[in-house]
């Protein structure tokens, strides 16, 4: 089943080893928008600098699931589809998500592949695209 994350759960995701292993599941191709890509980059340095910071993790550690995301993206697991595949829906897609038009990537790129969407964010719901979380997505996949 082709599913379009959105950048906030594919962060807390990655950063879990159940997370890991979801984006990994065989039955399970997991698509990140491009216009995302950045965001996910970023929210990423940011959460494993403070975790880091906090004593949460060392230094090593970081190192080690930096590589794990970048691996999964470079090699299996996460495919970022490029701005071309979904573009011809930015519009429908920012009417489908008025509380914030900045999620209207996912939402495009979901229409485009006639897919659905991981994520925790409400902003989501009514969209006019099926919706995931990680709970029911596990659920799904007959993983507790």
């Amino acid at each position: 089943m082709i599913i379009v994350a959105d950048a906030s759960v594919l962060v807390g995701e990655l950063l879990r080893d159940r997370g890991r292993n979801l984006i990994l599941h065989p039955q399970v191709q997991l698509v990140v928008a491009e216009h995302q890509w950045s965001e996910v980059e970023h929210e990423l340095e940011r959460r494993l600098s403070i975790m880091e910071s906090r004593g949460r993790i060392s230094a090593e550690r970081r190192s080690v699931l930096e590589g794990a995301v970048q691996h999964l993206v470079d090699v299996q697991g996460i495919e970022l589809i490029p701005r071309t595949a979904y573009e011809q829906f930015e519009e429908a897609a920012r009417r489908r998500v008025p509380r914030d038009p900045n999620d209207w990537a996912p939402v495009a790129l979901a229409m485009a592949l006639d897919a659905g969407i991981l994520t925790g964010d409400n902003d989501f719901l009514g969209c006019g695209c099926p919706t995931w979380t990680v709970e029911t997505l596990r659920a799904e996949l007959g993983k507790s």
